[in-house]
């Protein structure tokens, strides 16, 4: 192996590392007083989008520039926007999202987060659920949520849940079939019932689109029912028609968000005062 190479695979690793070392752990306590309207401990909950996965530039996780409960200096998560009115928090920050989870992993992260209960709690889950195989059910999907908010609400009956949309994971593909690196990208089987074959026009092809896109639809019609039927702690965040751009993914698959794009989420679903 030349030196280059050596150079290249290091400069990886540390990368590699850097994106891990926020792994969803504790990384201090506070001895702040809490503030009155901010919660002083959050947990996120979901998959690969809030585990930030791509936004380090290195293909796997990356909770310090994630959108939920980064504490790194590209993205100005929530977290990061509850310490700045609310010292109490610090350390306080935990993210149980996984890569590649569809919806059923969710009651599992929820136990899980309720061993450390927190007072706040984020969930974005399930592009997952139609993006490969036999696309999940609305139905089901709905159970899914369900049970994850059940199993908060058994364990953290305080908490308040923000339940995040979709966002419209159409829109990638209609950014994105007509430039050359983001098909070569796609070419790895990101979101195979989207984006393969995305410059074909065959009625098969299209339809396949068609259906995905309404499927993210009726999921969030999902999404937003669970969170009203869960009670006055839940608060339902609506993304499905922010516009992002193709700057704000990553250009490891041109799908995940890039720390832009999870900038873009925080601000687009930070509620500003916990007052539910």
């Amino acid at each position: 192996m030349g030196r280059r190479w050596v150079i290249v695979l290091g400069v990886l690793a540390l990368v590699a590392l850097g994106c891990k070392a926020t792994n969803g752990t504790p990384i201090g306590e506070s001895s702040a007083s809490p503030v009155a309207g901010f919660p002083s401990s959050m947990v996120a909950l979901g998959d690969s989008i809030t585990a930030g996965y791509g936004a380090c530039f290195a293909p796997t996780a990356c909770p310090r520039s994630a959108w939920a409960t980064g504490d790194g200096t590209q993205v100005l998560s929530h977290y990061r926007r509850i310490l700045h009115d609310n010292p109490a928090i610090k350390g306080h920050n935990r993210n149980l999202a996984q890569p590649g989870v569809t919806s059923p992993a969710l009651a599992g992260q929820a136990a899980a987060a309720a061993k450390q209960p927190v007072e706040y709690v984020t969930i974005l889950i399930g592009a997952n659920d139609a993006c490969q195989g036999s696309m999940t059910s609305p139905d089901a999907f709905r159970a899914a949520i369900e049970a994850g908010l059940g199993a908060i609400k058994q364990g953290m009956p305080r908490a308040r849940v923000l339940v995040v949309s979709l966002p419209n994971v159409y829109r990638i593909w209609e950014l994105g079939h007509t430039n050359a690196a983001a098909r070569a990208a796609w070419r790895a089987g990101s979101c195979p019932n989207l984006l393969s074959n995305p410059t074909s026009t065959a009625p098969a092809d299209e339809a396949r689109r068609a259906a995905f896109r309404d499927r993210i639809s009726a999921y969030n019609t999902q999404l937003r029912a669970a969170c009203a039927a869960y009670g006055s702690r839940c608060r339902y965040a609506d993304i499905s028609t922010f516009a992002f751009s193709l700057t704000m993914l990553s250009a490891i698959d041109f799908f995940h968000p890039n720390a832009s794009g999870q900038n873009a989420l925080a601000e687009h679903t930070y509620p500003d005062r916990f007052t539910w």
